[in-house]
């Protein structure tokens, strides 16, 4: 075990598939390792594995990319602790980062150059009793809330923690239909009948490229 080091899963040049920067292309750095086991979970493949990368290694690789939007990712980045350092290292070099985090784990300590993306768990994802709701109160305006619903009972459910957080009033709140268990024109069109003050959005990298790594 490194402990300077990240156990990194993948590092790869993709379109950003999700969130506000949809379409763009990124650099995405996905780390080894996760506390949650979501139901709908389609990075199960680094729960494991992956190797042990310093970080300077881990900048050079990214370096290789002309591009300046890097994501961080997993599993659950933040239950590796050197992920706070390599977050820090990462803005320094003048990238824009993202950190795609589950909200299990309190952001307090990631860099406020950072966009958080804080992926709440809903009822259907067998985690819901995991979600800190205490990091709704570490978010800037340029971070964003993201629920991943399975079915009506899920969007239910996200409506009311919205309201009863007033996080519309936040920053960005994304709803996303969980790939292959909701359709995603049935999500759009309750966005629509109840008027809400969210994102839709659908998971891009999956229609262009199926369910796999290193997309």
């Amino acid at each position: 075990m490194s402990q300077t080091g990240l156990k990194i899963s993948e590092i790869f040049h993709s379109l950003q598939g999700e969130a506000r920067n949809v379409g763009l292309p990124t650099v995405f750095v996905r780390l080894t390792g996760c506390p949650l086991r979501c139901d709908y979970c389609d990075t199960a493949y680094a729960f494991t594995g992956g190797e042990w990368m310093e970080i300077e290694t881990i900048l050079d690789e990214v370096k290789k990319y002309n591009t300046s939007h890097i994501t961080v990712t997993g599993g659950e980045p933040l239950a590796q602790k050197n992920c706070i350092k390599l977050l820090q290292q990462l803005c320094d070099q003048r990238y824009e980062v993202s950190l795609e985090t589950s909200g299990a784990i309190l952001v307090d300590a990631v860099d406020k150059r950072v966009v958080k993306i804080l992926d709440v768990k809903t009822p259907a994802s067998g985690e819901s009793a995991k979600n800190k709701f205490e990091n709704f109160a570490l978010l800037k305006t340029e971070d964003q809330i993201k629920f991943v619903i399975c079915d009506e009972d899920d969007y239910r459910w996200s409506k009311q923690v919205m309201d009863e957080h007033q996080l519309q009033d936040k920053c960005d709140v994304l709803f996303s239909p969980a790939h292959d268990q909701l359709d995603a024109a049935t999500l759009a069109d309750w966005v629509l009948r109840d008027q809400l003050k969210v994102r839709f959005q659908i998971q891009l990298h999956k229609y262009l490229w199926g369910d796999k790594p290193g997309v």
